[in-house]
Order: C-alpha cells, then structure tokens, then sequence
C-alpha cells in the first residue's frame, strides 16, 4: 500500500346555383351496384365530340408543356468516400511527454496547450500557434535538484506533475534522494497548489503510471493494483489473486471493466492476458504477438485494443471478443507506442525508426509516414479534439496538424 499523505378542421363550400338561362341538363354522375362510376352524358354532346374535344385539349397540353423550359431536379447525395487527411508539422520543442510515468500526452482539456517536461521546467506550448506560451518552474521547499518526470492536466490551470530530487539537509549530513513526489502546480500564478504526496514510500512497487482517461495514479504490488486520486485524495485497490508474478505493461478500459496486462515476469508467452475487473479473474488473452508487446491502449468507446510490439506490428483487437481485426505492418523496428484517436476512426503510432505513422482503423491502411524526428520515437498521443498529434523521444516533443488533403 503506498503512503499518499502527508394541425385546422375545412368545411366544404356551398355549390353555387345553376343559372336559369342553361337549358341543357349538366351531365350526371352515378354508381353502377358494383361501385363502379358509370358516366351519363346527355343533350347536344356526343361520345364521339367529347372523345374528339378530350383528345385536343389533352395534345394542346402536351404541347404547352413541351415548350417549357426544362428544370433541372437537384439531389443532395452525401458522399460515401472517406476523409482525406494531412497532418503537418506544427512544432517543436525540447523536452518529453511524461516517459516513465504516463501513458498519454499531457494536453490541456480543450486542447489548447501541451505541457512538456523539461528536467526542473514545465514548458506550456500554445497548440494551435505552436510555439511556447509559458515556461513554469516548480520549486517545493526543502528539496533541491528537481527532477520533473511527468506533466499532465488535472484542469485547465491545473497540473499533476512527478518528480524527485534530493533532500536538502539542515546540517552537514549526507544529502539524499527523495522518493517519487505527487504534486499540483498552479499554471496561472506558477506556484505550487496544495500538499505534496510521497508514491509508494513504503517500498516494493512495480510500475507507477498516471492514467488520465480515469484520473487515476495506479500503483501494482503483490496481486494488487492500488488507484488514488489526486484531485481526492481518494484511494481504492483492485486485488487479482491469480495475478502473481508482476505485470511492467497494464491498461484500463475506459469503462472499466477490463485489465490488459503484458510482460508478466516468469510468463512463457508475450501475448498480453484479459482481467475481466468485476470478477478479478484471467478470462482470455490477445494471441498472436512474436515479440514483446510494449504499450497497450483501449478505444475511448472501449471496443477496441490495439497493442505496439517490439516485432514491429500494430495488432487491432475487438473487445470484448478478443478477436484480431487488423494486422499493421510498416514500421522498422520494434513499436514504442499505439493511441487511437478521439473517434476511434485513426490510430497513430511511434516506433523505433524515429517516424509516427497514421492508420486507417476501418480497413489498416497506412495514411502518412511523418519522418520529422530525429532520435527514436517512445510515446504518441492525440489532443482531444484529435486535430493534433504529439510524439516524443527522448530530448523532445513533435506536434502535428491536422488538415482536409487530397489523394
């Protein structure tokens, strides 16, 4: 357990009055007993006259209409081709999008802004300008050399933000290093916003990682996966009894009702194992994969998984069938990263080869290579309204724009 302190009704009209000076007698109407309409024309008319008279009137009309101009019908059809897409550099900055400790990158809520860490920095970059609007310097009491790790956005002045750094002695005793640090900046005022929370001070944790699609820090330890909430201060645990051997690689789905879990330690395969969270059991696996699966994110709608591994494929799986839907080949070298995007229509990935490349979900074509890096790319991420997309190695951060291109 780790310590996390300190419609109008229409009346017929009255038939007007035949006037006396008519002597024919009008032609009448009646109903044979089969309920046919028979026709009783009498008087001066004729069948033959009236036939003749019908037949002219009918041609005159014909001919009328015939010198119209013709008018052109109109339909709105909506087109069945996809949207096509570009994305465009937009910028670039030194720093990195949380590598140790979250899995996304730290876009602001609207989108706005991107916080990038920068060694003992917060660097705000104005998205849509693509240039830094901000730099931020935490500084907490008592603690010198700051190391911040991880930036994301709890609201839109508010930053969760990891880091560590040494402990500054009073007397003339050995400096040393703090464990993880839990903390809120202020973005606004640049200062630090409430308390600051030790991470797992007790010891004996595996992987510690921020998840902002549920707002949570996730610790694991023996069978156990601990979530706290930094906003509350609330903690809860999911304990899996079958689960003995640490997972270095785990997801949630946004629903919640599903663990992903992959590289468990002692484990004779690398397909990741399905939890189903309500019954804290194994109830399948995602099969398949010829190598180290590295990153695993659900669809925001949670139907789908896609996974990056280290033999260079995408995978794309249904939930909650677990079935393979797509195979993504392109990549040279192992896959560091895989996110859908807002809609789940895209999937951006990062890899090995130092480019971030776009797929189609629906039919797993390759959409565009972006080649702008220069050092192996670790993390991806789309912004919210998925009309941009970051990526980050190790010394910095790349942003793209999305635009309506052609083929």
């Amino acid at each position: 357990m780790p310590k996390l302190s300190n419609s109008e009704e229409v009346r017929p009209s009255t038939p007007s009055p035949v006037p006396r000076r008519l002597k024919k007698t009008p032609p009448r109407a009646t109903l044979s007993p089969k309920g046919e309409r028979a026709g009783s024309i009498s008087g001066s008319w004729s069948r033959p006259s009236a036939f003749r008279f019908l037949l002219s009137a009918f041609c005159l009309l014909l001919s009328a209409f015939c010198l119209l101009p013709a008018q052109a019908q109109v339909e709105s059809v909506e087109s069945t081709e996809p949207t096509h897409y570009l994305w465009l550099s937009h910028g670039r900055i030194e720093g990195h999008l949380a590598l140790s400790y979250s899995p996304a990158g730290a876009f602001s809520p609207d989108g706005s802004i991107l916080a990038v860490a920068s060694e003992d920095k917060i660097v705000l970059m104005g998205v849509r300008e693509g240039s830094i609007q901000k730099v931020l310097k935490p500084r907490i009491p008592d603690i010198t050399d700051l190391n911040i790790q991880s930036a994301n956005f709890l609201a839109m002045n508010q930053l969760l933000l990891l880091g560590s750094g040494v402990i500054s002695a009073k007397d003339k005793g050995a400096r040393r290093s703090t464990p993880l640090l839990a903390f809120q900046w202020d973005t606004v005022e640049d200062r630090l916003s409430g308390k600051v929370d030790v991470v797992g001070g007790g010891g004996g944790f595996g992987p510690i990682l921020y998840f902002p699609r549920i707002g949570c820090l996730v610790l694991y330890k023996a069978s156990s996966f601990d979530f706290w909430d930094p906003r509350s201060g609330r903690m809860s645990r999911l304990t899996i009894p079958d689960l003995t051997q640490s997972p270095n690689v785990f997801a949630f789905s946004p629903d919640g009702h599903w663990v992903l879990m992959a590289q468990i330690a002692m484990s004779s395969t690398p397909d990741p194992v399905v939890v189903q969270a309500k019954q804290h059991k194994f109830v399948d696996s995602l099969r398949g994969h010829e190598g180290t699966v590295l990153n695993i994110s659900f669809s925001r709608d949670s139907s789908k998984v896609a996974t990056a591994c280290e033999d260079g494929k995408i995978r794309i799986f249904s939930a909650p069938e677990w079935k393979l839907l797509k195979t993504l080949t392109g990549h040279h070298g192992p896959v560091h990263w895989a996110e859908f995007s807002p809609d789940g229509k895209w999937l951006v990935s990062a890899g090995e080869d130092k480019t971030a490349r776009m797929w189609s979900v629906e039919d797993g074509k390759l959409q565009q290579t972006m080649e702008d890096s220069k050092d192996p790319l670790l993390t991806v991420s789309f912004s919210p309204d998925g009309e941009y997309c970051a990526a980050s190695s190790e010394k910095a951060v790349l942003l793209w724009k999305r635009i309506v291109g052609g083929q």
